[in-house]
């Protein structure tokens, strides 16, 4: 990543080239809530759906689901949200804003105590002693922490009072957990085997504003391991290796990246470690890999009644299996994406060129197709057609070549092609260069065969 690409800069492109604007943006916004243009909704989709290329569609054992986001209440009394699923929050008397009380002491202490493995009475104990004012009007005059729930609650409309409350999900992994034996069986999966979900989730969380790193509404990209206990760890380390591996071929630096294991197990984990990336912010995680034993479908067999157990066809031996989790945020790999891509380029003749060197896979627009004259914008048309029946394309007939050129550098387009006079003699287009800028001369056929080879992911 650039030394250049600080949070501010990447906000504000993603703002002027439709990449993310802010939510409800007419009415001021809301809440660090964000809404992906025109360009950030294609490298998103990009994102996902090579997420899902890799762990769904080239894995035989794994099988894809599109969970409901409204699930019975029951399911989160089993997975101990409703009960559990809370942060530790404090509100200023003065200016009565409110705040997390673990990350105010990490941002003090400059990450030196990881509250996480405090207690609310020892955080409340670390905060008097070490005189911790309010980030906002700096005054020191606080409530005690109180732990709030940071699911969101609604209701529908029935005569059955005990349904009357559910909850917008706050992961994903509970509709792959209580969809087990429905997959199971109807796929005829034999453990091990996987199940994948990209879908929306959502969580009333207080958020520090470092635009999409932490949103209330985000999209998960989770991957559920099924496997017999005993083989468990092998498959988490593998699932570690997996995950890393991911992350080099979107084209981040392994000196971008490290392991981090978590330094407080949840009661149900038997390892967990992250994968931190060095974010405009720092190194903050990006992805998480868990091994969450067969706690989940346990709770799940004794609160719904069903068996989760899987009798194994060669030995029939039976079994609630262990769950290797591996999860990763679609919004935050974006930020990752888009960070790790920001560059600045000082240029011979002095000017800056800013350019986002995406992979081409990644990139929202393979081709940039540019006329070089406006009188030429119907040959041009025609080419643009054609190209994009193979990959998404942009068009762009204003201004200069010049500054046609770096309109698509700032957004990652990868390759330019420009229709000049030659091209209505010979039908052969200049292909320039997103990185290189070097240019050379093909046929469209060629353009069309080179962007292909360019775009795959392996």
């Amino acid at each position: 990543m650039s030394e250049k690409a600080t949070m501010e800069k990447i906000v504000n492109l993603s703002k002027g080239r439709g990449i993310i604007y802010p939510g409800s943006d007419i009415y001021g916004g809301m809440g660090n809530t964000w809404d992906y243009g025109p360009v950030g909704v294609e490298i998103k989709n990009n994102i996902k759906k090579l997420w899902w290329k890799r762990f769904v569609q080239e894995n035989p054992k794994t099988y894809g689901v599109d969970a409901a986001i409204l699930m019975n209440s029951r399911v989160w009394d089993a997975s101990g949200h409703t009960t559990s699923f809370s942060d530790p929050k404090m509100d200023c008397k003065c200016c009565k804003q409110r705040f997390r009380a673990d990350v105010i002491i990490e941002n003090h202490s400059k990450g030196q105590v990881n509250a996480d493995n405090l207690s609310n009475e020892e955080m409340q104990e670390y905060i008097q002693q070490h005189h911790v004012c309010c980030p906002k009007c700096g005054n020191f005059d606080w409530t005690a922490i109180r732990q709030f729930n940071l699911m969101f609650e609604t209701s529908r409309g029935t005569t059955d009072e005990s349904q009357n409350k559910l909850y917008l999900r706050p992961e994903t992994a509970q509709g792959e957990f209580v969809n087990f034996l429905n997959v199971q069986r109807t796929s005829r999966a034999k453990v091990p085997f996987g199940i994948a979900q990209i879908g929306k989730a959502f969580r009333n969380e207080i958020t520090p504003g470092n635009f999409i790193f932490r949103t209330i509404e985000f999209e998960q990209m989770e991957h559920q391991w099924f496997c017999k206990e005993g083989d468990d760890q092998k498959f988490y380390e593998e699932y570690k290796q997996t995950a890393l591996q991911f992350l080099l071929d979107l084209g981040i630096d392994k000196e971008s990246l490290r392991f981090k294991d978590h330094d407080k197990l949840a009661h149900y984990a038997k390892a967990a470690c992250d994968i931190q990336f060095k974010f405009p912010i720092g190194w903050q995680e990006l992805n998480g890999i868990h091994n969450r034993t067969n706690y989940d479908l346990s709770r799940h067999q004794e609160y719904s009644g069903k068996s989760m157990l899987y009798m194994d066809p060669v030995t029939n031996e039976k079994y609630v299996p262990y769950v290797i989790e591996y999860s990763i945020g679609a919004d935050r790999l974006m930020l990752a994406v888009l960070s790790h891509a920001y560059d600045e380029e000082t240029l011979e003749n002095g000017e800056t060129r800013v350019v986002l060197r995406f992979i081409p896979a990644v990139a929202a627009y393979k081709v940039a197709v540019l006329p070089l004259q406006k009188n030429l914008s119907e040959k041009a048309r025609e080419i643009y057609q054609r190209l994009s029946k193979e990959f998404m394309c942009d068009y762009d007939e204003t201004g200069s070549i010049g500054k046609r050129y770096r309109r698509q550098d700032e957004i990652g387009t990868p390759f330019s092609l420009t229709v000049d006079f030659d091209t209505l003699e010979t039908g052969k287009v200049t292909l320039r260069d997103r990185d290189t800028m070097q240019q050379q001369t093909l046929t469209v056929d060629e353009v069309i065969a080179y962007v292909n080879e360019k775009c795959k992911f392996n």
